[in-house]
């Protein structure tokens, strides 16, 4: 029995049919029934319960093979209750999902909570874990859809020079069906997810304006002044907000960067302009959500 948190965001998902299709037992956990029923309807178990709830989450990994764990962002409050539980439930291993800046233990913005993950699953004896460090999500950039069609252009706070690990979310999940399926670690281990290629926004501005019909589409850099109110107006609070941009600026100076060579172990399949044909294309059609 495969235990998978998240199972209805964008890696969860990808793990659970993952494993469904190979004809594994699955257990999906999730706060919301209904969003759980795909996979109830693949053949899966499932359990409603709030990843805050160590006592629930100890009830979920019971009698688990392995277990997928992950946080959403800005979620740290979750960190301990999933360490508790796996801990509690005598978990024997974990594929957590983590990302490449969770080496450092500040300046990182959210993926602070990453860094504390690695660090309390590291911490329990007797856990084999592996700590899939993915790189920049390709779906990061959906949000242009908006800004595109109320500038005409791209535009974030991002070095529009920088190159960045791009990688779509379905190989992170693809990735770690892989090594639940396989349980090929042991004791304390990361691996890094680097995606097919890495790109700059220059880069994907060039990408994305050609499949749109747009030659001439362009990213600027905003300033963090002009940057914190925009995220605002996305729906993030000013703390969410900031620290966003803290990520952001640690990207930008190299604070947070990719520390493994690229290699066939860590380059994913999914090139940029498949994810853009498939994903943001749709999205800027109106056919997928942006967010």
């Amino acid at each position: 029995m495969y235990v998978i948190l998240g199972a209805s965001g964008n890696t969860g998902s990808v793990v659970a049919e993952t494993l469904l299709k190979k004809r594994e037992k699955v257990r999906v956990v999730g706060r919301n029934k209904e969003r759980l029923a795909p996979f109830v309807n693949q053949g899966a178990e499932e359990f409603v319960a709030d990843a805050s709830d160590a006592q629930a989450l100890t009830k979920a990994f019971q009698g688990a093979r392995a277990v997928y764990a992950m946080i959403p962002p800005f979620q740290d409050r979750v960190v301990d209750p999933i360490a508790r539980a796996l801990e509690a439930a005598r978990v024997t291993h974990v594929v957590a999902l983590s990302a490449f800046g969770a080496d450092k233990e500040s300046k990182t913005g959210p993926v602070i909570g990453l860094h504390q993950l690695e660090a309390r699953i590291n911490g329990i004896q007797g856990l084999n874990a592996l700590h899939l460090r993915a790189g920049y999500f390709m779906e990061n950039t959906l949000p242009q859809v908006g800004i595109i069609k109320n500038m005409g252009k791209m535009a974030g706070p991002v070095r529009a020079d920088l190159p960045l690990p791009m990688i779509a979310t379905r190989d992170v999940g693809v990735a770690a069906a892989d090594a639940l399926a396989k349980l090929q670690f042991s004791g304390k281990q990361t691996r890094e997810l680097l995606g097919q290629r890495d790109l700059t926004y220059t880069e994907t501005a060039r990408i994305i304006g050609a499949a749109l019909g747009k030659p001439n589409l362009v990213y600027t850099q905003l300033p963090n002044d002009q940057a914190i109110p925009a995220l605002m107006q996305m729906g993030l609070s000013r703390d969410m907000a900031e620290l966003l941009i803290e990520l952001v600026e640690s990207l930008n100076n190299g604070h947070i960067r990719a520390l493994e060579p690229r290699s066939a172990a860590n380059t994913t399949p999914t090139s940029f302009e498949n994810f853009v044909r498939d994903v943001f294309v749709r999205a800027y059609q109106g056919k997928a959500d942006t967010a």
